[in-house]
C-alpha cells in the first residue's frame, strides 16, 4: 500500500471564499478537473461549496478528503472564543467524508487570520509576536487542536504569510510550546526565508500534512518595492506553478521519502480570481500533478 497520496484544493482555482462573489467555476467541474487529472483527493475550501454533510460524499465524486481551513484568531482572545462555532462547522462537515485509511484521513487544518502588519509586509518583513504574547497564543492553538482531538481527527497547524507564525524563528517556537503537528507548506517557508528541504528534516517528527507550492522571490521583491500586499503578490504570481519557482521540488519529494511521510501531499497554487482563465488554472493543476509523477509520486 502507498502510503502518501496527492490531492488538490480549491484555492488552486481562485476559490478562497463564497461571501466576496461567485466561485470562478462550480464544485462539480473543478472535482471533475481534479479527478481527471489523477489527483486522489480534494481539500474542503470554504464550507458550502463542495456540499454540506448531507451531500459530501456524493459530489466529490469518488475523491477522499483531505483537509479542510480552519481560520482562528489565535491572537485575541475573545475573537478566538466567537470563533470556535467555525471550526465545530468544519468538523461537522469532515463527519460526513468518505471512509479512508487511518493515514489518509481528514485533517483540519488550523490555520492563523493573520496580522495586519505582516500582510502588508510578507516574508517576515514586519515584527511578530511580542516575547509576552506566544504563551496567550499557543495555549489557543493547544485548545484548537484538543478541540479536534475530542472530535476523533488529529489537526495540522499551517503557518503562513501574512501571520504571526509566518517566519521559520515563528515555526519553531510555536512546535516548542505547543504538541501540535504542522502542515508543512513549502511555497510559504520559501518565500518566509526557510528551507523546504531543511525544514522536512528537521522538524520530520511533527510533520503531519504537506502542502506543495513552489514560490518567486523576485516576485516578492518587487511586491515589496512596490508596497503592495499578500493578496496582490498571490494575484501576480508569487506562487508558480511547479518548476517555475524557486522550490527545490525533486528535493523535496526525495526527502518525504527520505523521512518516510506518510499522508496527504495537497498541492496548492494560491491564485485570485479573475487573474487566470479557469482553463488556465485547470492546465496548471494537471501539469503539476504530472510533475509529481514524474517524480515518482
Amino acid at each position: 500500500m502507498r502510503l502518501t497520496s496527492v490531492a488538490n484544493a480549491p484555492v488552486s482555482f481562485g476559490v478562497f471564499e463564497l461571501s466576496d462573489a461567485p466561485p470562478p467555476l462550480t464544485a462539480a467541474r473543478m472535482v471533475g478537473a481534479i479527478s481527471d487529472a489523477g489527483y486522489e483527493g480534494i481539500d474542503l475550501g470554504p464550507i458550502g461549496y463542495l456540499g454540506t454533510k448531507d451531500d459530501l460524499a456524493e459530489r466529490l465524486g469518488g475523491l477522499l478528503l483531505a483537509g479542510g481551513w480552519a481560520d482562528l484568531r489565535y491572537s485575541d482572545a475573545a475573537e478566538f472564543e466567537q470563533g470556535l462555532a467555525a471550526l465545530d462547522a468544519t468538523l461537522d462537515v469532515f463527519d460526513a467524508a468518505p471512509a479512508a485509511p487511518a493515514h489518509l484521513a481528514p485533517r483540519p487544518t488550523l490555520g492563523c487570520s493573520g496580522s495586519p502588519a505582516r500582510f502588508a509586509r510578507p516574508g517576515g518583513n514586519a515584527p511578530g509576536l511580542e516575547a509576552s504574547e506566544w504563551a496567550g497564543y499557543a495555549s489557543r492553538v493547544q485548545e484548537a487542536a484538543g478541540r479536534c482531538r475530542d472530535r476523533g481527527y488529529e489537526p495540522a497547524f499551517h503557518h503562513h504569510l501574512g501571520t504571526y507564525v509566518e517566519t521559520p524563528e515563528d515555526v519553531e517556537r510555536l512546535l516548542e510550546l505547543t504538541d501540535v503537528q504542522l502542515c508543512l507548506d513549502t511555497g510559504h517557508l520559501l518565500l518566509a526565508g526557510g528551507d523546504p528541504v531543511t525544514a522536512l528534516r528537521d522538524w520530520s517528527g511533527r510533520v503531519g500534512h504537506v502542502h506543495i507550492k513552489d514560490g518567486d522571490r523576485a516576485i516578492l521583491a518587487q511586491a515589496l518595492a512596490d508596497g503592495v500586499d499578500l493578496r496582490e503578490l498571490m494575484g501576480r504570481g508569487g506562487f508558480a506553478p511547479l518548476g517555475e519557482g524557486e522550490l527545490d521540488l525533486p528535493g523535496v519529494v526525495r526527502t518525504l521519502d527520505e523521512i518516510g511521510y506518510q499522508g496527504w501531499v495537497i498541492i496548492e497554487q494560491d491564485t485570485l480570481p479573475g487573474r487566470r482563465s479557469v482553463e488556465r488554472n485547470i492546465a496548471d493543476q494537471a501539469a503539476n500533478r504530472e510533475k509529481l509523477r514524474e517524480l515518482g509520486l
